[in-house]
């Protein structure tokens, strides 16, 4: 007996109700599995280090580091620890003005291995904000790596390009790098100030400045800086946190090397360890009386970008170099004004910026000098 319209109707619709539930419940899974997503991406957990505070301060409780001259600040002394390590891995102090977001002013690293970021000598910093105060006009623009455009913003006074977070661009460890995200995350918190994305834009048009040969190079500064007169500062460490961020550009390495018995010894063998490697050529960074460190560049393409003409490499001289005019240097730090704008205007101390070049520059020129024989 065939089962009638109507009956053939019934039996159907327990099927019908059945499906749309089940379609429901996917849909509903299938949101909760997104919002899972979300709440991973935004929550990755603790980051693998943390910040202890050890004291705090205006600068007269910190006599050694030389902030005489920045009665204003609150200085923060900090350790950082990581998890099941009882000794701190970095000490960094760390500077605000008023209800400013929190510098970083220096690290020092106790590992062998860079963590976030480059060891950096304070007294260094203080040298070139005092010199960048005293040699550039007021209304001068400066640019330089994002987390030296942040002490240089604090300390000189003067514009800079960059006064963002930049937390994607730090030096990030291989043990961590599972946990990347959530260092991100608490660097930002810590810090503040995130850069926006318009200042990331920036940064990377920046960033193709230094890997450019120097006349497109210095062209590109021109471009980001305006009309404005405008200098940039470069140290040694910021040709390793390009290579970080542009990895396929630069082959370079760094290694640390103990100063012990004269520099002539120590030239020898950093000559012979880049030979062994197969690496072109070099350049140091003091970390203390007791320690170098050697950055090193293994193609000859690399040694001609901007920054490595910038930098005192073996085979750059950057008292010649024309696309941007050397003015300034001290320690690790070389200052350069960037060619175009407005004609440089004497500082309020009456002193063209280019005279302040002159005895650190035959003084630099002398120490490589020795160090290519």
């Amino acid at each position: 007996m065939l089962a009638s319209p109507t009956s053939r109707a019934g039996l159907a619709r327990p099927q019908s109700k059945l499906l749309p539930s089940l379609g429901i419940l996917l849909v509903t899974g299938g949101v909760l599995l997104l919002l899972w997503f979300a709440w991973v991406w935004f929550n990755p957990g603790p980051a693998p280090y943390r910040y202890q505070l050890v004291e705090e301060g205006s600068p007269d409780k910190f006599p050694k580091l030389g902030l005489d001259a920045w009665p204003d600040l609150v200085i923060a002394q900090y350790d950082v620890y990581a998890e099941g390590i009882d000794k701190p891995l970095a000490t960094t102090h760390v500077a605000r003005e008023g209800q400013g977001a929190p510098v970083r002013l220096d690290w020092e690293n106790h590992t062998s291995e860079l963590l976030l970021t480059t060891d950096l000598k304070l007294s260094e910093l203080t040298t070139l904000a005092a010199a960048i105060d005293k040699y550039t006009p007021r209304d001068a623009l400066i640019l330089g790596w994002w987390d030296t455009s942040r002490q240089l913003k604090l300390l000189s006074g003067r514009d800079t390009l960059f006064d963002g977070q930049f937390s994607e661009h730090l030096i990030v460890p291989t043990p961590w790098q599972e946990r990347a995200d959530a260092l991100r995350k608490y660097e930002d918190k810590f810090w503040g100030d995130t850069a926006s994305p318009e200042e990331k834009r920036r940064f990377e048009r920046f960033a193709d400045a230094l890997t450019a040969e120097p006349k497109a190079g210095a062209a590109i500064l021109r471009e980001l800086a305006g009309e404005r007169e405008a200098y940039i500062a470069i140290h040694v460490t910021d040709l390793y946190k390009l290579g970080v961020i542009r990895p396929g550009e630069f082959d370079l390495a760094y290694r640390n090397f103990p100063l012990e018995g004269n520099m002539h010894g120590l030239v020898d063998y950093l000559k012979r360890w880049m030979q062994e490697n197969n690496y072109k050529n070099y350049t140091l960074q003091s970390l203390d009386d007791r320690m170098v460190r050697g950055y090193f560049l293994r193609e000859d393409k690399n040694g001609q970008s901007l920054i490595a003409q910038m930098l005192p490499f073996t085979d750059s001289m950057p008292l010649d170099l024309t696309a941007v005019e050397l003015v300034y240097q001290s320690g690790g730090y070389w200052v350069y004004r960037i060619p175009g704008g407005k004609e440089p205007a004497a500082s309020s101390s009456g002193v063209a910026p280019d005279a302040a070049a002159d005895e650190a520059a035959q003084a630099q020129a002398q120490d490589e000098a020795e160090g290519r024989q």
